[in-house]
């Protein structure tokens, strides 16, 4: 039976077990993961570790309607490892899910405790076209 706890809460568990890490060398082993929303919920995870310790301004996840996902980071002009797009899509779904960007509403903040520190997060979405954008700004 798989677990059904909060998303949010495995986010914010994930960030911390993964928070004396190299977010982006983890990022490299998510596509091997077999359970592919637990690769989904770390990519987050992993991808707000290296946007804080990075100094990110924003990241943006992009699926587009073939179903391919492509990910930039504001900070330089180089994109990020895309985790695929099985995971990728369900990144964006988990995304959407954790902060309710559901209907009418597209930005929402996401709250995170890090070790002894906490975080909030502007996660919003756009569909244009054919393709999906998930934002994440950090605080800066």
């Amino acid at each position: 039976m798989k677990d059904k706890r909060n998303l949010h809460q495995k986010v914010q568990e994930l960030c911390d077990c993964f928070a004396t890490t190299d977010p982006l060398s983890e990022m490299v082993k998510v596509s091997q993961e077999p359970d592919k929303e637990e690769a989904a919920l770390k990519w987050v995870a992993l991808a707000v570790l290296h946007g804080v310790t990075a100094g990110a301004e924003k990241i943006k996840i992009f699926r587009h309607a073939d179903g391919s996902v492509a990910v930039r980071a504001k900070y330089r002009e180089a994109p990020l490892r895309s985790p695929g797009a099985e995971i990728g899509g369900k990144v964006l779904d988990i995304l959407k899910n954790v902060v309710g960007l559901e209907g009418e509403k597209r930005k929402s903040p996401l709250a995170l405790g890090i070790r002894d520190s906490s975080l909030e997060l502007k996660v919003s979405y756009e569909k244009k076209d054919s393709t999906e954008t998930v934002s994440i700004k950090f605080p800066g």
